[in-house]
């Protein structure tokens, strides 16, 4: 019997250790600034231990926005926890994007009323991604990122601190 117990104490603590996966990445952040129209205006950093912080400056809540919002103060500052399944998909996506190979800028400067995106990512091994995207268009899978940030702004619980 003390056998057993010992089995199954060992197989319940191996299992604990196998889901603590260590992450790759100790930082994600990405940053939507301004257009000369309703773009979102956010920042969001993400720790490998899910909790976020969101830095909404305009446009993130109303869904018929207008140019009035720009004279009120910025939105706030919110905290949360990334649902488990929506921080897998993140990390998927990035591991998709092979983001230590990405360009540093994507964009055309010519066109002067789009919004730049900002992917900032931080390795656990200590190295780093910086990448800027003006027009958001940098590639299939980039867009996929962003699109995938600015859902989050909206389907996770979010906690206004300031």
């Amino acid at each position: 019997m003390k056998y057993l117990l010992g089995l199954c104490a060992f197989i319940f603590l191996f299992s604990c250790n196998s889901q603590n996966v260590k992450s790759k990445y100790s930082k994600i952040e990405y940053e939507a600034t301004p257009c000369f129209g309703f773009c979102p205006v956010f920042k969001m950093t993400i720790n490998p231990d899910r909790t976020a912080v969101f830095e909404a400056e305009h446009f993130n809540f109303n869904d018929k926005p207008s140019k009035d919002e720009f004279s009120k103060p910025r939105e706030g500052t919110f905290k949360g926890t990334i649902k488990e399944a929506d921080y897998n998909k993140l990390i998927a996506l990035l591991d998709g994007l092979d983001v230590k190979n990405l360009n540093d800028k994507y964009g055309e400067k010519n066109i002067t009323d789009l919004p730049t995106s900002y992917l900032r990512v931080n390795f656990a091994d200590g190295g780093s991604k910086n990448v800027e995207d003006y027009g958001k268009r940098g590639s299939e899978k980039l867009s996929a990122v962003y699109k995938f940030f600015e859902e989050l702004r909206k389907n996770q619980q979010w906690t206004k601190v300031n």
